[in-house]
């Protein structure tokens, strides 16, 4: 009996489609975004096997509408949209695509930092719309600055060795970390109020949490450097969306690069798009050709060990501590 392998979004890519066909696997995408009511009636009438999660949230009732669901493989690494407990509940492991998308979101979460601080974003604006602002325009250099990372997996450490060529210091905050990589641009800052107040740049690389919810509201803006930069590719839910505008209208904050959201996407009539200090993105940190290629291949890969009873590695499985032996 062919095996099912349904997908919360359209198609994977290439390699990751022709290893599940090479395997007998059918994949089954749905249009993303679909109503909850919609994709859980073809998750019950489908019944895969395994169901990767690319776009939207995966809920209880879609989890139990499927009899023979024996995992869930996320398209990624952010697993806040997929109810990980009523996984467990099933004995399902939810896994995530741990490391194959960093660099690609490293290196938004770079160019965010740069547009930021040199306007290239507004400056496009405003030249497209007939205007020379050569006399009045004015960014900041980057060099021997300091980057403060909220949040050192995969991501933070690479984008860390990123701004080594630009001399910037680095303080890490991140209160699950092991051991600090050795570089001798890079220190550990074990207090986050004294890495708002000493950070020139802070980039949120850390996942969503109950406990990290609006991690950055007013009080944590107030604390922040005077022309400062704020970069989040995490999760929009880590900073309340108001506070955060009003700080980009009155300071202390210079800047902010935004990829994610609360909600995504942001209503049209959302007061963000009237700020001129920020640079945003919709959710495309990890959309580059290379990354959908390791990370569709990945989610493929794990779908098949769990079937096969294999051990994937610990850190891989989000929801480990959620299930019964």
């Amino acid at each position: 009996m062919t095996r099912k392998i349904l997908l919360t979004g359209p198609v994977l890519m290439v390699d990751a489609m022709q290893h599940a066909a090479d395997l007998g696997i059918q994949i089954i995408p749905t249009t993303p975004y679909l109503p909850a009511s919609e994709l859980t009636e073809i998750i019950r009438a489908e019944q895969p096997e395994a169901i990767i999660v690319r776009q939207g949230k995966l809920t209880r009732e879609m989890i139990e509408a499927s009899a023979k669901l024996k995992v869930i493989a996320k398209h990624g690494v952010g697993y806040d949209s997929i109810d990980i407990k009523a996984a467990a509940d099933r004995g399902i492991p939810v896994t995530i695509a741990l490391g194959a998308n960093a660099q690609s979101v490293a290196e938004h979460a770079f160019a965010l930092l740069f547009s930021v601080a040199r306007q290239t974003a507004y400056q496009d604006a405003r030249l497209r719309a007939g205007h020379w602002d050569k006399s009045t325009a004015n960014g900041t250099e980057l060099f021997g600055k300091t980057l403060g990372l909220i949040g050192l997996g995969s991501i933070g450490g690479i984008l860390m060795d990123l701004v080594a060529p630009l001399q910037m210091k680095v303080k890490v905050y991140d209160p699950f970390l092991k051991t600090l990589p050795d570089r001798a641009h890079v220190e550990r800052e074990n207090d986050f109020d004294r890495l708002l107040e000493s950070s020139d740049i802070i980039s949120l690389h850390c996942p969503l949490t109950e406990q990290n919810r609006h991690l950055f509201s007013t009080a944590q803006f107030q604390r922040m450097r005077p022309g400062s930069i704020l970069i989040n590719t995490a999760r929009g839910e880590l900073i309340d969306t108001p506070a955060l505008i009003e700080a980009l209208k009155t300071g202390p904050i210079a800047g902010a690069g935004l990829d994610t959201f609360s909600p995504e996407p942001p209503p049209a009539d959302s007061e963000l798009w009237s700020l001129p200090n920020l640079v945003a993105t919709p959710h495309v940190g990890a959309n580059t050709t290379e990354a959908r290629d390791r990370v569709g291949l990945l989610a493929v890969q794990q779908v098949v060990k769990v079937w096969d009873g294999e051990t994937l590695d610990p850190r891989c499985v989000v929801n480990r501590h959620l299930m019964t032996d």
